[in-house]
């Protein structure tokens, strides 16, 4: 049985003898209000093996031809598999630099964290919890393009709170072997990758880390990133499980591929996430925001500060009555309110620019400050998960791509 920090070496596959920058793609979740860049991506790819082609971009999710795209991506996998595109490295882990756009490096271990020990209910006292709140309708059309696939790739990314920096940053790249090194596509920065020989040694270190924390419930690893890609491997391996499984234990579908990046991690930072709302009323939405939550322009210290961007201006209003304790708690309580009797769309906006791009005519922006990191477990261990969409880590340039791979069948 292994030790239960949640975390393990896996069977990790990464392409070999192609062009990486064209296979390495932006996570699925980015972008979406940006069909250009994703008509970009297509056009730079063109005919070679790409992650794009095994990826289902949810710009595109609300075309109508889901059931073909994922008819697709199982194909192009199974032909991938077939063509003997990829080097396995079996039992590892992989120590990762990703230089971004701004020149910091941000440092992270990929391998296979285990499901059973990771939770999305409220509350619970997994090893891994979500930090924020799960939309449950949305790991359904998730689970059907996971669910027949024989390939996972990750753009999850769980924190560690390892004030000490024990775990990652002690890794000596120097002695161990480089595997990949190459720019990524759409001036997103660089990425580096190395084979870890000495995988106790990492398990060593959470299981430390973990009994620091001196909890009859330790909170280990917080997801930061791809929830909502962990709740979807989550609900398909629930399902298996219900169907009998022989080998419990060593089931490849038990564990999802991620990457594990120190809090700490001098290059990271919690972006917030804006808000932007399509085919709306702006005046209506301003209006109902201020009966809402008792807004006006009138300054005070202990009103929260919400900035609204109407046709491409801001508009700065101070809730006097906020519904939560943070300012995206109560913009995010309001806009779940308001969707529900207007025929509106909202899309979650990493960069203000974008927001200011995007909010002119009918689409209205919210503009919400930043989070301080090191609030993240605190809250969580004491208040469960915080409000949907609170915080990203970094702009969408410097999310995860997609690169490795792993079997889940």
């Amino acid at each position: 049985m292994k030790n239960k920090i949640g975390f393990y070496p896996a069977n990790i596959l990464v392409p070999k003898d192609i062009d990486l920058q064209k296979w390495s793609v932006v996570a699925c979740d980015q972008y979406t209000s940006q069909p250009e860049y994703w008509n970009e991506v297509e056009e730079f790819v063109g005919g070679c093996p790409s992650a794009l082609k095994i990826s289902f971009p949810e710009i595109y999710l609300e075309q109508g031809d889901g059931d073909k795209r994922i008819a697709n991506i199982n194909s192009n996998m199974n032909d991938y598999l077939k063509q003997d595109l990829f080097c396995e490295y079996k039992d590892s882990f992989v120590y990762i630099e990703r230089t971004q756009r701004d020149g910091k490096i941000r440092r992270g271990i990929i391998g296979a964290v285990d499901l059973d020990c990771y939770d999305y209910a409220v509350p619970n006292d997994a090893l891994i919890r979500a930090t924020e709140g799960t939309v449950l309708e949305r790991i359904p059309p998730r689970v059907k393009i996971r669910q027949d696939a024989p390939l996972e790739m990750p753009h999850i990314m769980l924190l560690i709170d390892d004030e000490d920096k024990t775990v990652i940053e002690g890794i000596d790249k120097d002695s161990i072997k480089k595997i990949y090194d190459f720019d990524l596509m759409q001036d997103s920065g660089h990425i580096c990758g190395y084979l870890i020989d000495d995988t106790q040694k990492i398990q060593d270190g959470l299981f430390n880390l973990m009994q620091k924390q001196n909890s009859d419930a330790p909170l280990l690893f917080a997801v930061g990133d791809g929830n909502h890609s962990l709740a979807t491997a989550k609900a398909c391996w629930e399902n298996i499980k219900a169907q009998g499984v022989e080998d419990i234990e060593n089931h490849p579908a038990r564990y999802a591929l991620v990457e594990v990046v120190n809090i700490h991690d001098t290059s990271l930072e919690f972006e917030p996430i804006h808000r932007v709302i399509f085919d709306c009323d702006k005046d209506d939405i301003v209006e109902s925001f201020k009966e809402y939550a008792g807004a006006d322009d009138n300054m005070n210290a202990d009103a929260q500060k919400v900035i609204f961007v109407v046709d491409g201006k801001e508009l700065v209003l101070y809730a006097h009555s906020p519904k939560s304790k943070l300012e995206v708690g109560t913009v995010q309580k309001f806009l779940d309110e308001y969707v529900k009797s207007h025929s509106c769309k909202i899309d979650y906006i990493h960069g203000e620019d974008v927001v200011f791009d995007l909010s002119k005519g009918n689409n209205v922006g919210i503009i919400l400050p930043p989070m301080q990191k090191s609030d993240l477990f605190p809250a969580i261990m004491a208040d469960g998960v915080l409000p949907r969409k609170t915080f990203s880590m970094g702009h969408a340039c410097d999310k995860r791509f997609y690169l490795e791979c792993r079997k889940i069948k």
